[in-house]
């Protein structure tokens, strides 16, 4: 599985909505206090693009040498339409700066050195060390993660559900209709492997991994025909 790092990290580098909290800041416009892009710097601290105008600029600014503490917050919505659609959270705790005529006219890139982080998403809760997320990995399917669980649920919907017959009794008491999965939907995908929700009298998620971590779009086609045809023998 991956690593609470690694999740954080690839989480904090994905396209999941954000916001930045500090205390005593807030907006009118919640947009504004939501980064236009964020990347981790080499050492690990966070790098945040806000319109000039944002009141977290305003903040930064004003600061000046006092430390001014912020967090933020990532929230991972399933691209597909499923039950209990948050995937997970994670918080970034640290010190913000601002760093001037660095981004566009316009534009203006704040810094947070990282203090503290953790997760909580469908592996679980975890803290992480700055350390570890400064070392951790990004996974290599984030940036097609999307467009892939919607094409398997859009063009592979029936393989998908074949899945389940994978799971043999452990199905039995797990809220199916009559032993039945009314719906299969694929929740999340990473290099290790594919996670599914089915949904019967409740929903429940299980997990298929692959045989070998895949690193890139051609090792993921031949791990998902390997397990779908083990779905069907």
């Amino acid at each position: 599985m991956p690593s609470a790092a690694e999740r954080t990290r690839t989480l904090v580098q994905s396209t999941c909505s954000a916001v930045l909290l500090i205390a005593g800041v807030d907006s009118p416009r919640p947009e504004l206090l939501s980064p236009h892009a964020r990347v981790v710097g080499p050492d690990g601290e966070v790098f945040l693009l806000f319109p000039a105008d944002s009141p977290a600029v305003r903040a930064a600014t004003h600061a000046q040498d006092d430390e001014l503490t912020a967090v933020l917050e990532i929230t991972d919505v399933a691209p597909v339409s499923v039950p209990h659609r948050i995937r997970g959270r994670a918080w970034v705790t640290g010190w913000l700066t601002s760093v001037p005529g660095v981004a566009e006219p316009g534009l203006m890139m704040l810094r947070l050195e990282v203090g503290e982080l953790s997760v909580d998403d469908l592996w679980g809760a975890a803290t992480v060390e700055p350390e570890d997320f400064t070392e951790a990995g990004v996974d290599p399917l984030i940036a097609h993660e999307t467009e892939l669980l919607q094409h398997l649920h859009s063009a592979h919907g029936e393989q998908v559900q074949e899945l389940c017959g994978l799971l043999g009794e452990r199905v039995d008491g797990m809220g199916t209709e009559n032993g039945r999965i009314r719906r299969a939907v694929p929740l999340a995908l990473d290099r290790f492997g594919l996670r599914v929700r089915f949904v019967g009298e409740r929903c429940f998620d299980a997990r298929f991994d692959f045989p070998e971590p895949v690193q890139d779009i051609t090792g993921l086609r031949r791990a998902m025909h390997t397990l779908f045809e083990a779905a069907t023998h």
